[in-house]
């Protein structure tokens, strides 16, 4: 099990930004301290195990933080609208564009998803895979 994701960050301002502008959303309360941003889930008593962690902080070998090749965290929303909304309030926040939110052939006929690049260059999927909702093929 994964217990928490750390990515570098040479800028935990742009950072806090780019990240604020979905996390929240997703559930995840913030703790910043000198050591950097803690993103959070609430603990739920009827989940079986705790969901990872998500930390942003400064590199600690002191070198630039990097994106990492085939690297990519990935936030599971509640809905294909709220993938949307997402995707672009963390374009709006400083992130990039790596696809736009949609279906993807390689992928399940729910499986919704939109990639973007955070200010530092890392990989993010924000991802809907509700069999309730429409599919690719219908």
């Amino acid at each position: 099990m994964i217990a928490y994701v750390t990515v570098g960050a040479d800028n935990i301002v742009r950072a806090k930004r780019f990240y604020n502008a979905f996390l929240p959303a997703l559930s995840y309360g913030l703790k910043e301290g000198s050591e950097g941003l803690s993103y959070v889930l609430p603990d739920q008593p009827s989940q079986p195990a705790a969901l990872p962690d998500f930390y942003v902080k400064p590199t600690f070998d002191g070198r630039p933080a990097s994106a990492g090749n085939g690297a990519m965290t990935a936030f599971k929303a509640r809905s294909q609208k709220q993938v949307r909304d997402l995707h672009a309030a963390a374009l709006a926040a400083g992130g990039f564009n790596e696809g736009q939110p949609g279906f993807r052939e390689a992928y399940g006929p729910h499986f919704y998803v939109g990639y973007l690049r955070d200010p530092q260059g890392k990989k993010i999927a924000l991802f809907s895979n509700d069999p309730t909702e429409p599919g690719r093929d219908g």
